[in-house]
């Protein structure tokens, strides 16, 4: 497949059209037009010169220079001074048309001549030639889509001599069509700005030179020189320097990230002081950036099952439309004796109100706004399908570790019997192990001013925990099978009451007695209470977890961040199960690290994993949260729901808005400026409603 940037691209329903009829060309099946990013993906074989004129029948056409993608993925940058200037043309056109028009029906009061209708026609065909145009060839064609509408409502008009009107209409669509390509476009810009974060050059060290070089060119194990200022070319890692680092074009979040030797750095990220010396870890195509930017280009042309219904619809909207104007033109003369005339105007009236243009617009737009909107806010929705998913879940089921907690072990309390020894051995034992556990302990004991003593011998206890001889005396450090000896009552009641609250112990005793005991339990995270309180705010009605760990543990994480309810002490398989039980009470997603929980994730509604631009979070869930918290989860189901709600509203504004049109004809009311008011009114509504879901993104409010 081949990918082309196209230009002119305005109509939702046109385009859908375009594809069908280059898929019938000889290899040309598969192919597609991607109207929301304005690209023509093209098989292999297919006579470009039959595509090319299949798109100027509706005003499109391939930007020459963007007809090729280089092997990073990245465009080739290129003037689009064409496309600015293709809408001010349309401008201009419509303002010499409207000026004589007016001029027309100032001449019309003074003369009564064939002078007014000659500048009816010549405003008409300023404003409106090229719809005129495809529409005649359409009819001749008798292919029926809204050009083909307009052009027999146009013609239809004059013919019973109004003249003014069936100018006013061609003027209004002209305007309506501008709009249209107009509000598109402003969603386009949105997804293009997001989509220029990714850097195009790179300063390649090779000994003692430096050159600058395209970044498709890196490979694994380069050496990259980042000056003040510049982008880092691809994922990597810190070899000399340090600086602070914006990776707001990963997480969404722009405060800096301090940066030394042997720290990760992602492509994209700015540095922001300072000279960093980089070695490349993966090629731009296979780095975070650039997948992250890919997934998103993919997600705004997926279809949602509300754009695929509105898409089935309007196959069979339009012809619909011209069997109602028919009957309005044919049967009350017939069987009311009515005026052959009025009814004949009432019915191209009727056609006009047939444009589908405001329905196909209902959806691409607010899909788009809302990707981009969440794309900024680091927030990685892989399709509209998603989006839309993510409104109308009702329940989260969060995994406990490193999600809701910070995913390390930190003493949280001690209880000390023998001060002067209590913390010397225990240093003494664990200040050269790397179990994350001794590692916790060692950060409580270094904030005491301890002087370690250095065993004599040292061995680890299988199951028990480590023993070691200080001094000649026997020490372990442990869980309470390590003990081998009668707790005092106190000691018993002490160590039951940190296993009640759901602590993991760390024992300290010698051959006779418990010096003390360390009160292990995972960090919460500061924020997570805040959270799971503003996904309730956001219509979350059940926030659960699924953990391994054991029932006190999960009930202790539980209370503190205030989860409605928590399953404990459960196996992968059983967390899957877990899930599938949710999902059948309500729409449910599951919130987890993307690597541990790939099962649950994926058997959930609605997959979410966490992980700051891992691989695995990026290619696991269906929605990635780029930073390593839950705080932008909020806005995401938030803008998710304002999607959905105004999706609603523009199909019922749609639909609702030519109902009335159409209600009209009823008592005879109907005329062409009113037609066309109720079809320009809709499509501009629409446009105007759907571009609301960006409002606010320069301050990363939702």
């Amino acid at each position: 497949m081949d990918e082309y940037k196209l230009q002119g691209l305005s109509c939702g329903n046109c385009a859908r059209e375009m594809e069908e009829e280059i898929n019938k060309l000889e290899n040309g099946e598969g192919s597609r037009i991607l109207y929301n990013s304005s690209k023509l993906v093209l098989a292999k074989g297919v006579d470009m010169q039959q595509v090319e004129k299949i798109l100027s029948s509706d005003g499109a056409a391939i930007i020459k220079g963007h007809d090729d993608i280089d092997a990073g993925g990245q465009e080739h940058d290129h003037d689009h001074a064409h496309t600015h200037d293709s809408s001010t043309n349309i401008k201009i056109l419509l303002g010499i048309s409207a000026i004589i028009f007016l001029s027309a029906i100032y001449v019309d009061t003074q003369w009564n001549n064939l002078v007014p209708v000659f500048m009816y026609l010549t405003a008409a065909a300023t404003s409106g030639y090229p719809t005129f145009i495809k529409g005649a060839k359409n009819l001749l064609k008798l292919k029926f889509n809204i050009d083909t509408l307009m052009t027999i409502a146009l013609i239809g008009a004059f013919s019973i001599g109004e003249w003014k009107e069936g100018t006013l209409v061609a003027i209004l669509f002209g305007v309506n069509e501008l709009l249209e390509g107009m509000g598109m476009e402003k969603a386009r810009k949105s997804m293009e700005e997001l989509l220029k974060v990714a850097p195009k050059e790179a300063i390649l060290i090779e000994g003692d030179k430096e050159r600058v070089v395209p970044i498709e060119t890196l490979k694994t194990g380069d050496l990259v020189l980042v000056k003040s200022g510049q982008k880092i070319p691809s994922d990597g890692i810190v070899a000399a320097g340090k600086s602070s680092v914006n990776e707001a074009a990963i997480t969404g979040e722009a405060m800096p990230v301090e940066k030394e030797p042997d720290e990760k750095v992602f492509g994209g990220s700015i540095n922001n002081e300072g000279v960093l010396k980089v070695k490349i870890t993966k090629e731009y195509k296979d780095s975070s950036l650039a997948k992250i930017l890919h997934l998103v280009e993919e997600a705004q042309e997926t279809k949602t099952p509300t754009e695929q219904f509105i898409n089935r619809f309007a196959r069979y909207y339009t012809p619909l439309i011209m069997i109602i104007a028919a009957l309005v033109m044919v049967v009350p003369p017939l069987f009311m004796n009515g005026d052959w005339g009025s009814w004949f105007y009432q019915g191209l009236a009727v056609l006009i109100v047939g444009c589908p243009c405001a329905l196909i617009l209902s959806s691409p737009i607010a899909i788009v706004s809302g990707i981009a909107r969440n794309a900024k806010n680091g927030i990685l929705v892989k399709g509209g399908v998603f989006l839309e998913q993510l409104g109308k879940i009702d329940t989260i089921a969060f995994d406990k570790t490193g999600t809701l907690t910070k995913g390390h072990p930190y003493v949280e309390k001690t209880i000390v019997y023998d001060v002067e020894n209590f913390y010397r051995i225990a240093g003494s034992i664990e200040k050269t192990s790397s179990h994350p556990i001794a590692k916790a302990v060692m950060e409580k004991i270094s904030r005491e001013n301890i002087t370690y003593s250095e065993p004599e011998e040292i061995n680890t206890i299988s199951g028990q925990g480590v023993s070691a001889v200080i001094e000649g005396t026997t020490y372990k450090v442990g869980n309470e099978k390590s003990l081998g000896f009668t707790l005092s009552q106190q000691t018993e009641t002490d160590i039951n009451s940190l296993k009640d609250a759901g602590y993991t112990l760390v024992i300290v005793s010698d051959e006779e007695k418990v010096l003390g005991v360390f009160g292990i339990t995972d960090e919460i995270r500061e924020e997570s209470k805040g959270i799971i309180s503003e996904l309730y705010s956001a219509g979350i009605n059940n926030a659960v977890m699924l953990t391994g760990d054991h029932h006190k543990t999960a009930e202790k994480v539980a209370k503190q961040v205030g989860l409605t309810d928590y399953y404990a002490n459960l196996l992968p398989d059983e967390k899957v199960a877990k899930v599938k039980e949710l999902t059948a009470k309500g729409k449910t997603a599951m919130v987890g690290d993307g690597i541990n929980d790939a099962p649950a994730l994926a058997t959930a509604d609605l997959g979410i994993a966490m992980g700051k631009g891992t691989d695995s979070a990026i290619e696991t869930a269906d929605i990635v949260l780029m930073q390593d918290h839950l705080g932008k989860l909020p806005s995401a189901i938030t803008i998710s729901k304002r999607v959905n709600k105004i999706i609603k509203l523009n199909i019922s504004l749609a639909l609702g808005l030519k109902l009335i049109a159409l209600l009209l004809t009823i008592p005879g009311l109907l005329t062409l400026w009113i037609a066309i008011l109720s079809d320009m009114g809709a499509t501009i509504l629409v446009t105007l409603i759907s571009l609301t879901i960006m409002i606010g993104e320069k301050r990363g409010a939702a």
